[in-house]
């Protein structure tokens, strides 16, 4: 598999015992657009708030959940609330980095980062993040991310059965997890070094290769009071890629998301004081299964990818986030952006 492609003007950048090169990075332009045309708004953002952004200088892009208030202030910006139509709205294909677009057989591993975590989670955010991974694979709520796929040109809307989709696995989805709590984590930690904790990741499950990271995300998340500068306020979340001696590596930052309160989802449509941990760890999840490593996958003309574009949608508009069951225990998500709605009208999704 490629390694994500250099800038041509950067600084080496060292991610502590584990990599002594630089990383690999995606091109942008001044006006933080990437190489491939993700057309951003003027602040760097998605419609939305959300989608593909540079928020760490020399850093690869990443793309983000907006707070609630940033969704909903950019949706009233553009007129537009809830389902967005239109086939010209719907996500296309990016072209793939490293032949790689989509997670056709997706893991996830769960990493809770720092001594931070011990003895110290008041809403319980282990617990509920540990049940919704190892119950949502196979859910008609994920469900939607198989209509995307990879081997075909970029700029490709639809998919036909002949080439790799992406996965939605019952069996396997949830990998593993690991309390890397033996040190305290970055009070407030860099991309750089979210980075290097996604690759100490890879080898502590001994995912030490490139094929055995072709399909995979590691979630860093971060305790209580300890996460990066921009949470809740910025946005919520984020996920992104490095390259590694392992081969490039999809990874997603979440902080302790009850920390944000209501700026991400705290109470969110009627529904409980930790709705915002699986809504927006949900988001972030199916986004990694459609655009393995950003901005090589799905999204849609203004950078967004199937979770930003039905982001924070309450009450009353198609895609409105619920709860849904599965056999771990009811869990609150958002709705996922499917090209096929409407019949390729394309429209936010809670089942497929």
């Amino acid at each position: 598999m490629g390694r994500l492609p250099l800038v041509q003007r950067f600084a080496p950048v060292v991610l502590g015992l584990l990599i002594a090169a630089p990383l690999s990075l995606r091109a942008f332009d001044s006006n933080g657009q990437g190489q491939n045309g993700n057309g951003q708004g003027s602040n760097g953002q998605g419609q939305d708030g959300g989608g593909s952004q540079t928020i760490e200088a020399g850093q690869p892009p990443v793309t983000v959940v907006a707070t609630v208030g940033g969704a909903t202030e950019a949706r009233q910006k553009s007129g537009k609330a809830g389902r967005r139509g239109g086939a010209s709205n719907n996500l296309s294909y990016r072209g793939g980095i490293g032949g790689i677009g989509v997670e056709t057989a997706p893991k996830v591993y769960l990493v809770f980062w720092g001594a931070q975590w011990n003895n110290n989670d008041p809403s319980g955010e282990a617990g509920i993040l540990t049940s919704f991974y190892s119950g949502v694979g196979g859910s008609p709520w994920l469900n939607s991310v198989t209509q995307y796929c990879q081997g075909i040109a970029a700029g490709t809307a639809t998919c036909s059965s002949a080439v790799p989709h992406a996965g939605n696995p019952t069996m396997g989805l949830y990998a593993g997890v690991w309390s890397d709590n033996s040190a305290a984590a970055p009070a407030s930690p860099t991309q750089a070094q979210l980075a290097s904790e996604a690759i100490k990741a890879a080898a502590y499950f001994g995912n030490t290769s490139s094929s055995k990271n072709a399909s995979v995300q590691y979630v860093i998340a971060t305790a209580t009071g300890n996460s990066m500068n921009g949470f809740g306020t910025s946005w919520c979340a984020w996920h992104s890629a490095t390259s590694s001696p392992y081969g490039n590596i999809a990874y997603t930052n979440l902080p302790y998301m009850t920390d944000a309160g209501g700026a991400c989802g705290a109470g969110f449509n009627g529904m409980s004081f930790t709705a915002g941990i699986t809504i927006v760890g949900g988001h972030e999840m199916a986004e990694s299964i459609t655009d393995q490593f950003p901005n090589g996958g799905w999204l849609d003309a203004s950078g967004e990818e199937n979770g930003d574009k039905c982001a924070w949608i309450s009450t009353g508009n198609q895609g409105a986030s619920t709860t849904i069951s599965l056999s771990t225990g009811d869990f609150p998500v958002q709705s996922l952006w499917s090209n096929a709605f409407a019949s390729g009208a394309g429209g936010c999704v809670i089942s497929y």
